[in-house]
């Protein structure tokens, strides 16, 4: 049985670092966002960066993992440089974002919210919403990256790189 993954991600002095990989699915104007029961902010789907894999294989893997479905993988679109303060601890976070196509749109379902096969530690149940492409300009809604409504408008204009600060 092979070794379980060892994420790209740690914590020295009061500060994290992470690197993760995340994929844009669109399906009839609505894109598949993910959150947390105890985050209320979506981020797109994928999950840490594995050593010794390449950004495709995390995503391919993050995928499997918690949708139980295989992936294309496209282009790269963004790029984002997080700094932020999460769960008390100064972090920063490199995240690359893909373009992906389901390889089977059947294989989960197409419509609504639904649970991850995978639940995170400490219990923290993950949900995958398909969220109107639209409501991400509505503010009562949180994505991240913030800037994801203009980002999505510009899937066709190459490689886009944020740079955040909270």
């Amino acid at each position: 049985m092979p070794s379980p993954p060892i994420d790209i991600t740690y914590t020295r002095d009061g500060m994290r670092f992470s690197y993760r990989v995340a994929g844009i699915v669109l399906h009839n104007g609505h894109v598949l966002l993910q959150n947390t029961e105890r985050e209320p902010g979506y981020a797109f789907p994928g999950g840490g960066a594995a050593f010794g894999e390449t950004s495709a294989e995390t995503l391919a893997r993050e995928f499997r993992e918690e949708l139980g479905v295989e992936i294309a993988v496209g282009e790269l679109k963004w790029v984002e440089e997080n700094f932020a303060t999460w769960e008390g601890v100064q972090a920063h976070q490199i995240v690359l974002t893909f373009a992906v196509e389901l390889a089977s749109a059947i294989a989960i379902p197409m419509e609504g919210r639904f649970k991850c096969l995978e639940t995170r530690a400490g219990g923290n149940q993950v949900w995958f919403t398909w969220v109107p492409i639209e409501r991400l300009w509505d503010s009562d809604i949180t994505v991240y990256p913030h800037a994801a409504a203009d980002l999505l408008a510009k899937l066709d204009q190459g490689v886009q790189h944020i740079i955040r600060r909270e």
